[in-house]
């Protein structure tokens, strides 16, 4: 056998309790998709219980893969690395195709059980109904070759479950079962104590289906606690708190009312949460002494700032004296001597140590905090580079048109880029002669700076809002809106005159607009940034960008309003955040509780396009044609609900009230649940195992190897002792 997983139980103790039994003692196992259940022929209960499922995950500190069967010790669990390794199980919608996992999961039954290397007691499996034939001859080869049991017996856990109920009276010897399991139900007719399998009816929807829609739902409604909606975890909340209701769409309407009713459905799953502590609060002497360490630090800061300062600008007027004598030696020297002394330095030309001996020039009067003067020599630098821009036409060849043309759109965006460069570098000066003035106001009365900066800000905000609002004359167009000539201002107004106009003048012929001077200068009319009202609310934009830039700067407990301005970084949301409490901890259920239970009346709201239990109830009996109406009412009036869906509050009626709505008016019609819907399977089996007829429902190992396949394939189990 493969090594199965370690278990608590005592080796010696099993061993000797495997012992007690003779070799006739069937042995019991219900093989679930959820569950696996064994024990002996006879008795109330299994004697070992655990899921279905096998994991192989590696242990961390010999990196050896380690088989391990069923749920395990959490303990336990924190030896392993599970990160690269999920459960596997050996069904696929209730049908065994992984024999290579069943095999561990049948080891570790069995050697829970106490079987050592053999088996040598007849086995009784459940299995579900029209089970394929292939995965019944693959299990009894397992069985038969690899454990050597001397015979087996194959039954439907549905049809155990009603039996059993059918000796405790809870139902006839006619009827309909149905059973919702892990990943799939079945409705199984039964007549004269026999399953009709050419009438049972199947659909792959099951309480697996609930509990992982449970999770996504869960999971798209509290994103942020996604690691705590485990999959066992929402397992346990459907067992909890969901139930199915007797009408989804005024269950749903209610809850969409948000009636006190509603409020009574919903659930809460509060998370584990500790609130943050509260600090003490610094004294007056504590809050002093930390002012003065701050103010003493940011001296030592502006301290060192212009000490760097200092170098730098001693730096750069030693770089600009070396150029000025260099280019002033330049001037001395005769022509041909200039090569040989550009020789020795790194320049290659007048030209590169002129613009080299400006840009020290800019750099060292932003050092020294003067305005940057950069047009002295703007003019004359772009008459040397464009020498054809101002020449007239008259004096050009086609050639030298074409070529002042492009020299023309070259020096105009030249001196774009200038000049905003020139109006930034303004507008930085600027900027920081005014914080340099609210650094000082703030340091001789920081209570009064605070609050005119809040002042300040609150006039801005006022100014902006009014600004941003729609200007309207009270008349407003059918849908309630304002016509765009209404929202224009004085300046646009005068632009779309001019536009207008152009047009009027020009509409009637061949478009000539752009091939005269003055049309131009109408273009620059009216596309020219000289609208006041805009300018003025740039400006109002940048100095509320300026003033809440310098409220986060000395107010730990400012926001800004980021529905007015953009924040500074590029970012739109709120740089404080309020603390987080127990509600933000907290996982409400309300909708979810019935509408992932209805997925099994409704499988298309997952995407699966099958019949609901109601309906298959009906599928069922209408497949029974040689059964007369008299034979279908006495089914109808014992349908047994087993699986573990059967759990479900409110599933029964919801049954019932489907079921009817099929059937012939006034027909009789129970449902009833099963004694116990998970355990009725297991103990059924168990009685039908003790019972003399078992042994003549077995296969054994003789006549498995005469005869083979062939044998599984006629094999059908009678139910009725």
């Amino acid at each position: 056998m493969p090594p199965s997983s370690s278990s608590s139980f005592t080796r010696p103790s099993r061993q000797s309790d495997y012992a007690r039994f003779s070799p006739t003692t069937p042995i019991v196992i219900d093989n679930g998709g959820s569950t696996f259940r064994i024990g002996w022929a006879g008795e109330s209960d299994p004697r070992i219980t655990f899921r279905n499922v096998v994991q192989r995950p590696r242990h961390k500190a010999t990196g050896d893969a380690v088989t391990l069967v069923g749920d395990q010790d959490p303990a336990l669990m924190k030896y392993f690395d599970c990160t690269r390794t999920s459960y596997r199980s050996p069904f696929d919608c209730n049908v065994v195709y992984q024999f290579e996992i069943m095999e561990y999961v049948l080891d570790y039954g069995f050697e829970c059980l106490g079987a050592n290397s053999e088996v040598n007691h007849p086995i009784l499996m459940t299995e579900c109904i029209c089970n394929p034939l292939s995965s019944r001859s693959k299990m009894a080869e397992l069985l038969f070759e690899t454990y050597g049991a001397p015979s087996i017996a194959f039954g439907v856990d549905a049809i155990f479950s009603y039996k059993l109920n059918q000796q405790y009276g809870r139902c006839y010897e006619d009827g309909l079962t149905v059973c919702s399991g892990f990943s799939t139900s079945h409705v199984i007719p039964i007549v004269q104590g026999e399953p009709v399998t050419k009438a049972c009816c199947r659909t792959n929807i099951g309480g697996f289906h609930i509990t992982d829609y449970l999770k996504q739902l869960l999971s798209l409604k509290h994103p942020q606690h996604i690691s705590n909606i485990t999959w066992e975890k929402a397992e346990e909340l459907k067992m909890e708190h969901c139930y199915v209701a007797q009408d989804f769409t005024s269950e749903l309407q209610q809850f969409q009312k948000g009636n006190e009713d509603a409020k009574e459905k919903t659930r809460c799953w509060q998370l584990p949460w500790v609130a943050p502590t509260q600090g003490e609060v610094p004294s007056e002497e504590e809050l002093t002494r930390r002012a003065a360490l701050k103010e003493k630090q940011g001296q030592r800061l502006r301290d060192m700032a212009a000490a760097r300062r200092s170098l730098r600008i001693t730096e750069l007027e030693n770089e600009l004296n070396g150029l000025e004598n260099l280019s002033q030696q330049l001037d001395e020297v005769d022509e041909h001597d200039v090569s040989s002394i550009l020789a020795g330095t790194k320049f290659y030309s007048r030209q590169e140590i002129e613009s080299n001996i400006i840009r020290l020039t800019q750099s060292l009067r932003k050092a020294k905090g003067e305005p940057i003067e950069v047009e002295e020599k703007n003019d004359a630098s772009l008459l040397e580079k464009y020498p054809l821009a101002s020449v007239p036409d008259e004096m050009l060849t086609p050639e030298q048109l074409k070529e002042k043309k492009k020299q023309i759109f070259l020096k105009t965006t030249s001196e774009g880029r200038l000049l905003a460069k020139q109006k930034r570098l303004e507008e930085e000066s600027i900027r920081e002669r005014q914080n340099q003035l609210d650094e000082e106001k703030r340091l001789e009365n920081p209570e009064l700076y605070l609050e005119q900066m809040h002042a300040r800000y609150r006039e801005l905000c006022e100014r902006v809002e009014q600004r941003k609002k729609p200007k309207t004359n009270g008349n407003h167009n059918l849908l309630g809106g304002v016509g765009r000539g209404e929202r224009l201002t004085a300046a646009q107004k005068e632009r779309m005159r001019l536009l207008t106009s152009a047009a009027f003048d020009r509409g009637k012929g061949e478009d000539t607009f752009g091939a005269r001077d003055e049309d131009w200068q109408l273009y620059k009319l009216m596309s020219k940034d000289n609208d006041d009202d805009d300018n003025s609310l740039d400006e109002e934009e940048a100095e509320l960008a300026r003033v809440t830039c310098r409220l986060q700067d000395i107010d730990p407990n400012f926001v800004p309003r980021s529905d007015l301005v953009p924040i500074p970084g590029g970012t739109t949301e709120f740089q404080k955040f309020r603390p987080q409490t127990a509600e933000d901890f907290q996982i409400i259920l309300d909708v979810e509780r019935f509408k992932c239970p209805e997925v099994l009346f409704q499988p298309n709201m997952i995407g699966i396009d099958q019949a609901g239990l109601d309906e298959m109830a009906g599928i069922s009996l209408r497949r029974l044609p040689s059964v007369d109406d008299s034979l279908k009412a006495e089914m109808s009036k014992s349908v047994l609900v087993t699986g573990g869906c059967a759990l479900l509050p409110g599933l029964l009626p919801r049954l019932e009230a489907g079921i009817r709505q099929l059937r012939p008016y006034l027909s009789p019609l129970k449902v009833v649940r099963a004694s116990d819907p998970v355990l009725d399977a297991w103990r059924g089996a168990s009685r039908y195992a003790n019972s003399p007829h078992f042994t003549l429902q077995t296969i054994s190992i003789q006549d498995y190897y005469e005869k083979g396949e062939s044998l599984l394939r006629q094999y059908q189990m009678k139910y009725t002792i």
